[in-house]
């Protein structure tokens, strides 16, 4: 089977999320080994589907983090209506460290 035909049908959609989910897990990765030095605790969770589970011990408030492509590159999505662009770490944790420290629902 060629490189072509193995993108027929279905199998296109699992090439295509497959090389986003290496990336995707990349991103989140390096998210969490920054949050520690912010009081925050990650665990990455979702198998071959990532998310990052991020909680705050003190307060005990938690979010999920995804990290998606979009058209101005790669961002980190949380709720309540969290968004940060992969490329600024240092802007994405000092938020998900307000947002869990603060009276904010997660």
């Amino acid at each position: 089977m060629s490189w072509g035909d193995s993108l027929q049908g279905d199998n296109w959609r699992r090439h295509v999320a497959s090389g986003y989910t290496g990336e995707r897990r990349v991103h989140l990765e390096t998210l969490a080994e920054l949050l520690p030095s912010h009081g925050l605790v990650s665990r990455m969770v979702g198998g071959e589907d990532p998310v990052l589970w991020v909680w705050q011990p003190r307060t005990g408030r938690h979010t999920v983090i995804f990290a998606t492509p979009s058209s101005q590159g790669w961002q980190f999505l949380w709720s309540p209506g969290g968004q940060a662009p992969v490329a600024d770490l240092e802007r994405t944790v000092t938020a998900l460290r307000d947002a869990l420290d603060s009276g904010q629902p997660t």
